[in-house]
């Protein structure tokens, strides 16, 4: 029993304080309206993955052959605001790679290039901002008319941010739920008068 409850408090810290990397790989295809992508801890424990494809009222997220996830374009803002990133989760890897059509032409050498200075000159601003960061960008060039984008990014954190984070979330939350039962026990009190 004894040994249980320290190899439990050895994980215990361990998970709390050890750095969690939390990996986002995404390929887009533009001709053919799809993005596929896949979330995972240590780049090896998948959490979930699918597609999604832009309608004409939102954006529908594919989870599984069966279950599949509508976000109207009204409702962005809104999501984007549920899913807020403090200053705990740093991003840790970013590589990207554009892949356009054009390489026989002087157009499509022009525009690669410009896609490549883009990326370079974010890169360097990004760099010198977070100099522990792994940047990588690549622009290829086919023969064929396309647009592709790949990314490949890590967020690091640990188990006392997370945790952080969901305590705010959570008082965050009462405190939004006591505003409002006070607000709507001063209008009882009013109808009442």
């Amino acid at each position: 029993m004894g040994e249980f409850f320290v190899w439990s408090a050895f994980a215990g810290v361990l998970l709390t304080f050890f750095p969690v990397f939390l990996w986002l790989d995404a390929y887009v295809d533009i001709p053919k309206n799809r993005a596929w992508f896949s979330l995972s801890l240590f780049r090896y424990l998948k959490l979930f993955g699918g597609y999604g494809q832009l309608d004409r009222e939102g954006i529908a997220v594919h989870l599984t052959k069966k279950k599949a996830v509508f976000i109207p374009y009204s409702k962005l803002a809104d999501t984007r605001k549920k899913f807020e990133v403090t200053k705990g989760f740093q991003l840790w890897r970013l590589h990207q790679s554009v892949e356009t059509g054009g390489a026989e032409s002087v157009a499509g050498v022009m525009i690669a290039a410009a896609l490549q200075s883009a990326g370079g000159g974010t890169f360097a601003y990004l760099k010198t901002k977070h100099p522990f960061l792994s940047l990588k960008n690549d622009t290829l060039l086919s023969e064929e008319a396309s647009l592709k984008l790949s990314f490949e990014t890590a967020l690091v954190f640990n188990g006392f941010v997370l945790g952080m984070a969901l305590i705010k979330k959570a008082l965050e939350a009462l405190i939004k739920w006591i505003r409002k039962k006070r607000s709507t026990a001063s209008l009882k009190k009013l109808q009442s008068n």
